[in-house]
């Protein structure tokens, strides 16, 4: 799957080159808890399609209902069905009252305010698709008052921004991930990488793995991993991810991720090869203890995984929690939940600590 925002934006671009009149919703402010964070944007045709989400699905359906013919029937007295409207942006907010709040599925306590922008300019919505499909952070500005659009390029991802003359809403191209090695974990990581936006590049020169791969939306290389991170050009919204177990393949390719903005560098293997990939890494490639600081293993958060796709699983949510800034049970102490994990129920020799009040 590509990038959730681009999907939404060129859906927009295509319905308003074929003349349909549309909508833009964008997530401004949320108070509690909320079912899609700021910035999140959904697009609605005037026939009732929906691309992307505001929330789980029942602020769309009332949206469709409020200005949309999709759910409409013409009353007794002949009043008009609903339409998208013309003018300039409207807000909206959904959850103020706890009636409300259950009526949209919203979290408990959750609010959060829309603004609807109607039927945005075709041309613009076109340049801005072509520049995300290039590579381009870019920056939608919107004028309150007027309605009025522009699109320029960002040098660096930001918040979106809202005061009382302007909305300013980055998009980014898609993150990637690249994979050092074809094997079964791989497989099984890069489906789960497409499933979560992510365009996914495997490399591996071995002709007995890359000869068989079949995950298809991927794109493989048989080029020596080195030279494929440097072509790779990893940026802030990359991974490189060494799976392959062999140093002559993974190590020059880490050194190279290390040297770039990724914001994910992490091999497969134990704590024993991963002291010993350090060790390699500073006695013959001269790095030092605060470069290989960025360097993540072993990789994975830890769940009891053994198979192969549970070993996917905690990578793939260690990716996650990294690219969403969010602290991870690594950083605390993972030996200690593993032993946690291997002490059998009600074991006599184990003392559970109870924190609360003394007593």
């Amino acid at each position: 799957m590509e990038n959730l925002d681009v999907m939404v934006l060129r859906s927009l671009r295509d319905w308003r080159t074929q003349g349909h009149r549309a909508l833009l919703a964008t997530v401004v402010r949320t108070w509690g808890s909320s079912p899609r964070p700021v910035g999140s944007i959904m697009a609605l045709c005037d026939n009732g399609s929906v691309v992307g989400s505001v929330s789980g699905g029942c602020i769309e359906d009332d949206l469709i209902y409020r200005f949309t013919q999709a759910y409409a029937q013409k009353g007794s007295a002949g009043s008009d069905t609903p339409q998208i409207p013309s003018g300039p942006p409207q807000n909206i907010k959904y959850g103020i009252s706890a009636d409300e709040a259950h009526r949209f599925g919203l979290p408990c306590g959750g609010t959060l305010e829309l603004l609807l922008e109607f039927d945005p300019d075709a041309q613009l919505l076109n340049d801005l698709v072509q520049a995300l499909e290039n590579g381009q952070l870019m920056q939608r500005i919107t004028y309150l008052a007027s309605g009025r659009v522009e699109i320029q390029s960002s040098p660096q991802p930001s918040d979106l921004l809202l005061d009382s003359e302007k909305l300013i809403n980055t998009f980014g191209p898609e993150y990637r991930m690249l994979l050092i090695g074809a094997g079964q974990l791989t497989e099984y990581l890069a489906t789960m990488a497409l499933f979560n936006g992510f365009a996914v590049t495997v490399c591996d020169p071995r002709n007995e793995y890359s000869g068989a791969w079949s995950v298809s939306g991927v794109t493989l290389t048989k080029e020596m991993p080195d030279d494929v991170v440097l072509s790779f050009h990893p940026d802030r919204r990359s991974c490189v991810i060494a799976l392959t177990h062999d140093p002559k393949l993974d190590d020059l390719a880490l050194l190279e991720a290390l040297e770039s903005d990724a914001f994910y560098i992490g091999a497969i293997g134990s704590r024993r090869n991963n002291s010993a990939r350090h060790q390699r890494m500073q006695e013959h490639m001269g790095l030092t203890d605060a470069q290989l600081q960025r360097l993540r293993g072993p990789i994975g958060i830890y769940i009891g995984s053994k198979t192969p796709a549970e070993i996917a699983v905690s990578i793939m949510a260690e990716v996650l929690a990294v690219k969403n800034a969010v602290q991870l049970p690594r950083d605390m102490d993972v030996a200690h939940a593993k032993n946690s994990h291997d002490i059998p129920p009600n074991d006599p020799g184990t003392v559970i600590c109870r924190i609360g009040s003394a007593g």
